[in-house]
């Protein structure tokens, strides 16, 4: 994709923050903000959306296999007159 140049002015903290954030993070300022405004405009998350989608089509058998009624089995609550029931000491 082809590069602009895009100028912009911010305080020096906000400054020093991207700085920071962006050495965190192992990249230069301009990767950095580059990233925060696609994931502002939701190219990053609509990327991920479609990978995991992709994702699951291409294993969904193998999860079906793997987990085909192997849920857990829900816990129920003792029944009245049971110890731990939750109805001791009530009158």
């Amino acid at each position: 994709m082809a590069k602009t140049q895009l100028n912009v002015r911010v305080d020096e903290d906000t400054a020093r923050a991207a700085r920071e954030r962006a050495l965190e993070r192992g990249m230069s300022v301009n990767r950095y903000i580059e990233e925060l405004v696609r994931q502002d405009t939701g190219e990053v998350g609509h990327t991920f959306v479609e990978s995991a989608a992709d994702f699951m089509k291409q294993y969904a058998a193998v999860f079906a296999e793997e987990f085909d009624g192997a849920a857990p089995a829900r816990t129920t609550s003792r029944a009245a007159g049971e110890p731990g029931g939750g109805h001791e000491g009530r009158h």
